[in-house]
């Protein structure tokens, strides 16, 4: 697939080495954090991955060329330039001709890490069916673009502002596979359930991994979203959510808010109204977010491994696969407390252990 992307020497290097890559969108720290604390943020982000032995490809727009891994000057002027607009995936040839600063939004995100050849992806919610479809026939690029682009995408579901049962129909209709990870619920980004059942659960990123490989031997053009739910002691408190979220909504259908402004404003009016409880809820479906797309990225790039060894190796892999899965697994499966994400130690270790192996 042709890319006009300028991509970074790390995620070049780790690309054409096997390793694993994770993508990162930058709307979160353009439009989703407050500033000042969204820089800290950012950089918490790929310092994250950086630990679990992952490359971070944060994509934006800067000054109208797509980049795909920023350094940390890139990341400041997403963070704090004021002028930073949002563009989804029909919005990249403008702002690419018109020489703009942009954060890329899922769409977007995706469109450019599926054409360098990133298999997996970590935000914090999806766009969705807006509610009110009927009056407005709103609906995010997201879901369009995830129906022809096959990336492995780890979110909290889709954000809770939306109409999450219409946008689970709109995704099977488009194709995109939804998994739960260690659930059968499908999270509501702020909460851990949002009520709505799903048909497939996976436990582990190794599983996850042989997904992947699988879809990509029938040639699945769609996305795989794993649905990774925020722990019930670390969501919003549902009564709290569901007072703010009703009066953020009246307050933008006052206002006349429409289309891509909506997202930012109730998410700023929540933030507002709950006293940064928010903003600490989405810190958290970001880092477990991201720690789970590592974890599958560590798991995808294995695999690739694996499969290119010579076959006296791939012997040697097979008599010792007990004791390696028991390892891996010890590795990517204790749970996770999102306050100190100690998982994290964890997976640089299993990152060693498949390099041993």
């Amino acid at each position: 697939m042709p890319t006009v992307s300028q991509i970074s020497p790390a995620v070049q290097a780790a690309l054409a080495a096997g390793r694993p890559v994770v993508a990162l969108e930058s709307t979160i720290i353009s439009h989703g954090l407050p500033r000042p604390g969204n820089l800290a943020a950012a950089r918490s982000f790929e310092g994250m991955l950086a630990k679990a032995g992952v490359t971070a490809a944060t994509i934006a727009v800067i000054d109208g060329v797509p980049k795909v891994g920023l350094d940390d000057a890139d990341l400041e002027r997403i963070a704090l330039d004021e002028s930073v607009i949002k563009v989804s995936s029909r919005d990249l040839a403008l702002a690419m001709a018109t020489k703009r600063t942009a954060g890329t939004t899922v769409a977007a995100t995706s469109q450019l890490a599926n054409s360098t050849g990133i298999r997996v992806f970590a935000t914090g919610g999806l766009g969705g069916v807006h509610r009110g479809f009927a009056e407005s026939l709103d609906e995010s690029a997201d879901l369009t673009v995830l129906a022809r682009t096959p990336i492995t995408i780890v979110s909290a579901g889709v954000k809770s502002i939306l109409d999450i049962p219409a946008t689970l129909e709109r995704l099977e209709t488009q194709g995109v596979t939804v998994v739960g990870y260690r659930t059968n619920r499908f999270p509501a980004f702020y909460l851990t359930d949002s009520g709505q059942e799903l048909d497939w659960r996976l436990d582990h990123a190794a599983e996850i991994a042989e997904v992947m490989a699988a879809r990509g031997e029938l040639g699945d053009t769609a996305a795989l979203l794993i649905a990774n739910p925020l722990p019930p002691e670390a969501q919003l408190d549902p009564a709290l959510h569901d007072r703010v979220l009703a009066e953020a909504l009246a307050a933008a259908a006052r206002e006349g808010v429409r289309g891509k402004a909506v997202t930012p404003f109730l998410l700023d009016y929540m933030q507002r109204a709950t006293e940064g409880k928010s903003v600490e809820v989405n810190l958290d479906v970001a880092y477990g977010n991201i720690a789970l797309a590592a974890e599958i990225a560590t798991a995808w790039s294995a695999r690739k491994t694996a499969r290119a060894l010579p076959q006296t190796h791939i012997n040697k892999i097979d008599r010792n696969n007990t004791l390696k899965n028991a390892a891996i697994s010890a590795c990517i499966t204790p749970e996770r407390r999102l306050s100190n994400y100690p998982i994290l130690g964890n997976l640089h270790s299993c990152s060693r252990l498949q390099d041993s192996m």
